[in-house]
């Protein structure tokens, strides 16, 4: 059975830093895509990608976090990164990470970020 849990999210002022960790169980993710997503609160508000990175090793970012954002993964011990840098109110959410791969879709439960101004 594949799980996701992460870890890292929490309060943080304007300009501070986070990193979140997501670590896979149940599956190689080194042949996955990998990406974190987040989520606003408010009706409406759709689940959008922050950034992804293939097996390969080649990351994507949203524009909204280009320069600011980093993603990694550590391939022996199965966990990817989200280091978060220059945070403003923009980025507040419940932030989730995904897995994709032949096997199917997998995410986790999610972890709030807070930014405060």
């Amino acid at each position: 059975q594949v799980q996701l849990v992460e870890s890292g999210g929490g309060l943080v002022q304007a300009g501070g830093s986070l990193r979140l960790s997501c670590a896979v169980s149940g599956s190689n993710f080194r042949f996955g895509l990998m990406g974190w997503y987040r989520q606003a609160e408010g009706s409406g508000k759709q689940r959008e990608l922050v950034a992804r990175i293939t097996g390969g090793g080649s990351t994507d970012y949203a524009d909204s976090v280009k320069g600011r954002f980093i993603i990694s993964r550590d391939d022996a011990k199965n966990i990817m990164y989200l280091h978060m840098n220059s945070l403003n109110s923009d980025d507040t959410g419940v932030y989730y990470c995904n897995l994709v791969n032949i096997n199917g879709n997998y995410w986790s439960q999610g972890t709030q970020v807070t930014v405060s101004s």
